[in-house]
């Protein structure tokens, strides 16, 4: 036995922690805040603190539109349980078993409560992704042999499944994917205009992508209009609610949403505020500088010309 397994066959997998794509978007975003924090030494002045929040904010909104398309938590719900662990096995454990929906797949976990019962470790998370995808990872768990309420719970979203919910929220999730593709395209206008005199537009690109997050959240819900089967664990069922990439979706909309309307209000009625804040000032003040001395000929002066 090498730590207690035996060396030459395979070992159980492992729970995921973080998803690799997550990780790789949040540190691009925190490289550029990083980076931004080193040049911002050498601005002086108000004029740091303005971008200072105006840069952080706009990567904050930037990171959150690119990483909730990667999550896994867009929907979720827990149970605890005592189920069975294995088929054709009457041994019972206490679970917590768990049911993640992303716009990409599904994931179900399985924690031991304790860990460790039957002489196994309990720590599974298995994903299924959409698609073709998903019969061939169902395949893959049943030849794996995964526990019975992980086979149990994905069982309800196949294609063959009488629940019929697969389409629903393989649509739901497409559709919601491609609204927030397009708000992170219209994130980056708006920050091209903000990066120029025209201000105002930059406002709408912001009101924009807006529009398109609450997009993205109002196609993911058309899939709780529908109800989903039971999914019943003796006397306990799994009810799931939105999770925490839904409400993070809903403040960043909002968000733009704030920031958009407060452009526009004072494009039209405090435009050297707006200007300031922006670090357009200067650009103003240039445009507006009267001359301190002025010459004239006196041969004209004489004549009242």
């Amino acid at each position: 036995l090498f730590d207690g397994v035996y060396p030459f066959y395979p070992q159980q997998r492992k729970a995921a922690v973080f998803d690799i794509s997550t990780i790789i978007v949040i540190v691009v975003f925190l490289t550029l805040a990083c980076s931004f924090l080193l040049i911002i030494l050498g601005i002086r002045g108000r004029a740091r603190l303005y971008w200072t929040l105006r840069v952080l904010l706009s990567l904050a909104m930037g990171m959150v539109i690119v990483v909730v398309q990667f999550t896994g938590d867009w929907e979720r719900g827990w149970v605890r349980a005592n189920t069975s662990y294995k088929s054709f096995s009457p041994a019972l454990v206490s679970a917590d078993i768990g049911l993640h929906v992303g716009l990409a797949g599904v994931n179900v976990t399985m924690l031991g409560a304790p860990v460790r019962q039957l002489n196994e470790t309990i720590d599974y998370n298995e994903h299924f992704a959409w698609g073709a995808d998903y019969e061939q990872s169902y395949g893959a768990g049943l030849q794996k042999g995964l526990p019975t309420p992980i086979l149990y719970v994905a069982e309800k979203f196949r294609a063959r499944s009488p629940c019929g919910v697969q389409q629903q929220y393989r649509s739901a999730g497409r559709y919601a994917s491609i609204a927030l593709w397009v708000a992170f395209c219209t994130w980056l206008i708006s920050n091209v205009l903000f990066s120029t005199p025209a201000l105002v537009y930059g406002g709408y690109m912001l009101l924009l992508t807006s529009t398109f997050l609450i997009c993205s959240l109002l196609s993911f819900s058309t899939v709780r209009t529908s109800l989903l089967c039971p999914i019943q664990f003796g006397p306990v069922a799994l009810h799931t609610a939105y999770g925490g990439s839904f409400w993070l979706t809903l403040a960043v909309g909002l968000l733009c949403l704030l920031a958009g309307v407060t452009v526009v209000l004072l494009h039209h009625f405090n435009l050297d505020l707006l200007k300031t804040f922006f670090d357009l000032r200067g650009d103003l003040a240039e445009e507006c500088q009267e001359m301190s001395q002025v010459y004239s000929n006196p041969h004209f002066v004489s004549k009242g010309l």
